[in-house]
């Protein structure tokens, strides 16, 4: 792992959204994770670090 990747993981721990957007940009990934972010917290956060993991 390296360390972009490490900060990617961090963010999205922190503000899922983030974490995917420093990935993917304004892609799907994205608009899924912050709606699964704004439904409830854990959600978001169990999406962006599969996907960024993935």
């Amino acid at each position: 792992m390296g360390v972009e990747q490490f900060v990617e993981i961090v963010a999205a721990i922190f503000i899922p959204p983030v974490g995917v957007l420093i990935r993917y940009g304004c892609e799907e990934e994205f608009w899924i994770c912050l709606l699964l972010t704004l439904l409830g917290y854990f959600p978001g956060i169990i999406y962006a670090v599969y996907v960024l993991v993935k």
